[in-house]
């Protein structure tokens, strides 16, 4: 089974729109936008694993320009 999760994201001003293009290209990211709001980028991602969604987080997500702080929401099939 697949770890889905949305991962809510706050960025610089004004790089909302880069943010957005760059995670789309990560592995893993199945759609990311940029919105208004109190976050700047919504992004639904997959992964194998949590630990592999969290290293995908860590690792590919967070380290891009103008992320200033991230939150990730995993998706629960109740």
């Amino acid at each position: 089974m697949v770890v889905q999760a949305y991962i809510l994201i706050q960025t610089d001003v004004g790089k909302a729109a880069q943010v957005a293009t760059a995670i789309a290209a990560v592995q893993g990211v199945t759609q990311a936008d940029d919105v208004t709001g109190p976050y700047d980028v919504i992004v639904r991602a997959e992964a194998k694993t949590v630990d592999e969604l969290g290293k995908m987080v860590v690792a590919k997500i967070q380290t891009l320009e103008g992320i200033t702080r991230t939150l990730t929401c995993p998706v629960v099939n109740i």
